[in-house]
């Protein structure tokens, strides 16, 4: 026998070194490696809940159990994880991938979320991530159901490259899809840096909690390293920041059970999609319940200020509202509440702030609110109490004529039922720009004190009387005798029911009642008419 014959001849191995056929499996035993699994997934790796509950933070299905209610969660993706790419990823392959996605209910609602989980990887979004979220984002809208996301992450994972990026990009592609289609509502509840924070940009509305949430483009050592300029997390983009400087939080809370609580009562008042109607309650009798406490709260001195939230209240059912951004733009306000059971946005100037003027913010500010009432469908109630536009080379060179134009569109386009109350003054280019009958508005109301004019009856006087009263022997009583004059004819209080500007002059006891008698009368509003197929002529 040569060689290779004999090297091709089979080896005897020994019976106890064979490998063994591996045991059938059974079902239960199937079953118990599962549960096994998922359990070990959702209990959590008590190391890094301890650190972050060190942070002052919740875990991530700590928050979820607070958003939804009791048992409704249903949790997608659990056991999905990063590729394994050998020892790149080493031990670096938990499940969920630092992402919790599923869906459950508010109110016995639906609701899609996702809660990025700090204690894994930090939360950073990587491929699997992202393909997390963009699955129940599609979900979402293919349900016509909001979508709330819960942030908690160090950003892009870099291990990971234009992959991360890639998903990203994935994200807010689908938020501009959803935009005006499902509401959508983003929470800041620990980090949101880089790219990540133009999601919260993007959403319908964004809460952040104080002392943890933190959102900007680029960090402080970054900016140290470029411009030398030393600033703190939460000095470049706290939720303070953000809430009151930027605008891009609408809402801010002290800790995480009242800022969950508080997206739980926004969910409340919001419809599940724009062919939905808002949720109602049984009616409260508003059509018959006068409030007079209402001229005790205005002054009916057209400059003395008062706070235009106690109007709001007493207009709401149970005084119960939801301001948004309160702490941006503050000299007007926005608000979500119930009249008679309803579901209305309320847009009102605020005599305590700049004594309730419109300028560039406090456009954009409305401008956004009126255009997300318009696009699900809540009617919009505008409290009018407005000296004009700020004055100002500041303003001007701001752009206010630009942004004053952004609410004057959002008003022309709306197409959902509008109730305008004008409670003392309206001026000028604010009185149109605030659903004055000739943008549209449905029902225009006026208490008996209005005043509408061009301008005040003193500043006009200045104006257009100058000449006559530099010529006057005593200029000051000229003054007051062409100001009384103005008034008398030109801001007589039923000048604008005269003509026809406005449908009523109602007693300010009686706004509660006619507000919500205007909103039923336009409850059946339509966005277009009937399409006509042809006339009844007469034959």
């Amino acid at each position: 026998m040569s060689a290779s014959e004999a090297d091709l001849r089979p080896v005897a191995v020994p019976r106890t070194a064979r490998p063994q056929a591996p045991r059938a499996r059974t079902m239960a035993s199937l079953r118990r490696e599962r549960d096994t699994l998922r359990g070990l997934t959702e209990a959590g790796d008590p190391t890094g809940i301890e650190r972050q509950h060190g942070l002052g933070k919740l875990t991530a299905r700590e928050r979820l159990a607070l958003l939804l209610d009791e048992g409704s969660f249903v949790e997608l993706g659990v056991f999905r994880r990063r590729r394994d790419e050998g020892p790149a990823t080493e031990g670096r392959r938990p499940h969920t991938d630092g992402v919790v996605t599923g869906t459950g209910t508010i109110d016995g609602r639906r609701v899609f979320v996702y809660a990025q989980d700090f204690t894994i990887l930090g939360g950073s979004l990587g491929a699997e991530h992202a393909r997390k979220i963009h699955r129940v984002m599609d979900l979402a809208l293919d349900g016509g159901a909001p979508i709330i996301g819960l942030n908690d992450s160090g950003g892009a994972r870099i291990q990971e490259g234009v992959a991360a990026l890639d998903g990203y990009g994935g994200i807010f592609r689908r938020q501009v899809a959803a935009s005006g289609v499902i509401p959508q509502i983003s929470v800041i509840l620990g980090p949101c840096a880089g790219g990540a924070a133009y999601s919260p940009a993007l959403a319908d509305f964004t809460f952040m909690v104080r002392g943890s949430a933190r959102m900007y483009l680029t960090g402080p050592d970054v900016i140290a390293a470029v411009s030398g300029e030393r600033v703190g997390h939460e000095e470049l983009g706290g939720a303070d920041v953000h809430g009151g400087r930027t605008g891009v939080a609408a809402f801010v809370r002290d800790d995480e059970e009242e800022c969950l609580e508080d997206v739980r009562h926004l969910v409340s008042l919001l419809p599940d999609n724009n062919l939905a109607s808002p949720p109602d309650t049984p009616p409260t009798g508003a059509d018959a319940d006068p409030r007079p406490r209402l001229a005790e709260i205005v002054p009916v001195e057209p400059n003395k200020p008062y706070d235009m939230r106690e109007v709001v209240a007493e207009l709401a059912d149970d005084g119960d509202f939801l301001e948004v951004h309160e702490g941006w733009a503050p000299n007007v306000l926005c608000a979500l509440t119930r009249v008679d059971g309803a579901v209305v946005g309320v847009v009102g100037n605020q005599p305590m702030v700049l004594a309730g003027v419109l300028d560039s913010d406090a456009s954009q500010k409305a401008a956004r609110f009126v255009r997300f009432c318009d696009a699900f469908n809540i009617p919009i109630v505008t409290l009018v109490d407005v000296p004009g536009f700020l004055p100002g080379t500041g303003q001007e060179h701001a752009g206010v004529i630009r942004h004053g134009a952004k609410l004057l569109y959002a008003y022309c386009e709306a197409t959902v039922p509008r109730v305008q109350v004008i409670l003392r003054k309206a001026y000028g280019g604010a009185y149109i720009v605030m659903d004055s009958r000739s943008i549209g508005t449905d029902l225009s109301l006026v208490w008996p004190g209005n005043e509408i004019a061009v301008m005040g009856a003193e500043g006009a006087v200045n104006v257009v009387h100058r000449r006559e009263l530099r010529a006057a022997a005593d200029p000051e009583a000229r003054r007051a005798e062409l100001i009384a004059d103005y008034r008398e004819r030109l801001m007589y209080p039923y000048r604008a029911p005269e003509e026809g500007f406005v449908d009523d002059v109602i007693d300010p006891a009686d706004t509660r009642s006619a507000v919500a008698r205007g909103l039923a009368l336009l409850r059946d509003k339509r966005r277009e008419p009937p399409r006509r197929k042809h006339g009844n002529v007469p034959l």
